[in-house]
């Protein structure tokens, strides 16, 4: 199923997704015993498909390369072109880097305030880091570390395969969202429309996370 979901998200550009959804299901497909020769399989079929979508897009064989190719330029040399596509990551460092060690205070980000894009959403972490400094983003990211360990325990002790397949691949999802966000605002990988989970803003996007943890504390309410 991976190659169909993955086609029809290229060819809307959200490879962000695209990743998310591969990698949930190739961990789910690792804990259920899945042969290694079976995921070279699925992604001999995932290029495949994934090419033949990209090339249906572009009309070529050009497979999008400008566009991508100028995200990992920018991405590795953000102040080529400071004013136009090295703007939001150079922003958000400023961002980052005007937190300090304890940040300026809650609510007194001043990047927020037409200098960095999508604060509210994508780059929300950049103004946690202003607001609260390097050791509220410690607290943070731990929060999800704990978050992270506490599903991967509530998968081992579930009381079947589907129920520790469930959990895994929600503890997956939310915990891959997350490092994305937080390794795309600190420039560690290219910028990518990733949010993060239960701070950015959307409400569709915050429901769906609470109904998984509510899946999720329901599996662990019979556990082992």
């Amino acid at each position: 199923m991976i190659p169909i979901v993955g086609s029809i998200l290229i060819l809307q550009n959200h490879f962000s997704a695209t990743f998310v959804i591969a990698v949930v299901t190739v961990v789910q497909m690792f804990i259920a015993g899945t042969k290694i020769s079976h995921f070279f399989l699925t992604g001999l079929a995932g290029i495949v498909v994934g090419g033949g979508a990209l090339i249906a897009k572009n009309g070529g064989l050009t497979l999008g390369t400008d566009f991508r190719s100028g995200r990992i330029q920018t991405w590795l040399d953000p102040f080529s072109d400071p004013t136009g596509d090295g703007w939001q990551i150079i922003q958000s460092w400023y961002a980052i880097g005007s937190g300090g060690l304890f940040g300026v205070g809650l609510g007194n980000s001043k990047q927020k305030y037409l200098y960095l894009p999508e604060p509210h959403n994508d780059f929300i972490f950049s103004v946690l880091a202003e607001e609260l400094g390097f050791v509220g983003c410690v607290f943070i990211i731990l929060l999800f570390t704990i978050f992270v360990w506490r599903g991967v325990i509530i998968s081992m002790r579930a009381k079947d395969n589907f129920g520790c397949l469930i959990a895994i691949g929600i503890i997956t999802m939310l915990g891959l969202q997350a490092m994305v966000n937080i390794a795309v605002v600190t420039g560690t990988i290219p910028v990518t429309g990733m949010p993060l989970p239960f701070f950015s803003y959307g409400g569709t996007s915050l429901i769906a996370n609470l109904m998984a943890v509510g899946i999720l504390l329901n599996i662990s309410r019979t556990t082992k």
